[in-house]
């Protein structure tokens, strides 16, 4: 069953989607799941917020680019008619990897779009 409705917006930094019948709760379960599958380490900070970290942030300032590190928090916010807008923000620049370290974090928030898109 797809929950995903559809993309409210899509921004440097920002992805913002609308999934339908489905909880906070459970949509939380299905995003650690889907994450973890994906290599992240989430941290569950308070209701409905997450935190996905993958890689090492230390290695990443050692030895830039060679080293993968992501950041990016999850917001989870209920609406009406049993929907829930889910908004995924990049938490950390690359600035640390150069300019090929940006355009690794542009490229994992574009292919966590469609992670999102597909749960």
């Amino acid at each position: 069953m797809a929950l995903f409705v559809k993309n409210l917006q899509t921004v440097d930094g920002l992805i913002s989607n609308l999934y339908k019948g489905i909880s906070v709760e459970e949509m939380t379960k299905k995003v650690t799941e889907v994450m973890e599958q994906q290599g992240y380490q989430v941290i569950n900070n308070q209701f409905g917020n997450l935190i996905l970290e993958k890689g090492s942030r230390i290695k990443r300032l050692l030895l830039g680019a060679f080293v993968t590190y992501f950041k990016f928090s999850v917001t989870m916010a209920p609406g009406v008619d049993n929907e829930l807008t889910v908004n995924i923000f990049q938490q950390s620049s690359g600035m640390s990897g150069g300019l090929i370290g940006i355009n690794q974090v542009k490229t994992e928030l574009a292919r966590l779009n469609f992670v999102f898109a597909n749960i």
